[in-house]
């Protein structure tokens, strides 16, 4: 018996084939509606009384001469004790089935949330490769047209250190000092501010 026991652990353990997701979630499901029926059953089975209620039962049993003081005592005492440890197993069992189901929902909610991550990384990407260039023309050309009060570079505070050393190269000393002093009060990325002091010397 013993032997054929331990043929079936050695043929449970060798290692499957993954299940499908559709598969992994429908066990989930079947398994939490069994948590599920066994806290039913539990509550079912289960009988709520007051304190009040037990001890009046008791006074009647004693008054009636069926059981002594003590006994109805201890007695009560045994049943409120009974009942708390029944009360606090149930609610554990409450809480270990909510926790299923918020993991079974963060389960089937994290694949969804990393595509719309990742179909929006990629969406914004190729915005910003495909207006790059406008961007950067438009700068030039309010730059030679000497537009007053504008930043030297649209929006700058989304644009990567890579983009703006590339937005540098036409840019005379004083649009270079007003980029200094926008990037010092920013992110004061080393590489940037390094490239401006050098266009400057």
């Amino acid at each position: 018996m013993a032997a054929a026991k331990k043929g079936a652990t050695a043929k449970r353990s060798k290692p499957t084939a993954k299940k499908p997701s559709s598969t992994r979630s429908s066990s989930a499901a079947a398994r939490g509606d069994k948590s599920v029926e066994a806290f039913r059953d539990a509550l079912e089975k289960s009988v709520t009384l007051s304190r009040d209620r037990i001890q009046e039962v008791m006074d009647d049993a004693v008054k009636r001469g069926r059981m002594t003081r003590t006994d109805a005592e201890e007695t009560v005492s045994r049943l409120v004790s009974k009942s708390r440890q029944q009360s606090d197993e149930l609610i554990a069992d409450l809480e270990k089935l909510l926790d299923q189901a918020r993991k079974g929902v963060e389960a089937r909610v994290a694949p969804a949330r990393k595509r719309a991550e990742a179909t929006a990384n990629r969406a914004v990407k190729r915005v910003r490769t495909t207006a790059e260039p406008a961007l950067v023309e438009a700068d030039r050309l309010r730059r030679r047209a000497g537009v007053a009060g504008s930043a030297p570079i649209t929006g700058y505070d989304s644009l990567t250190a890579s983009q703006v050393k590339s937005r540098l190269k036409d840019m005379n000393k004083a649009d270079l000092r007003k980029v200094r002093t926008q990037e010092k009060r920013g992110k004061a990325r080393k590489g940037i501010l390094d490239d401006i002091e050098r266009r400057l010397t």
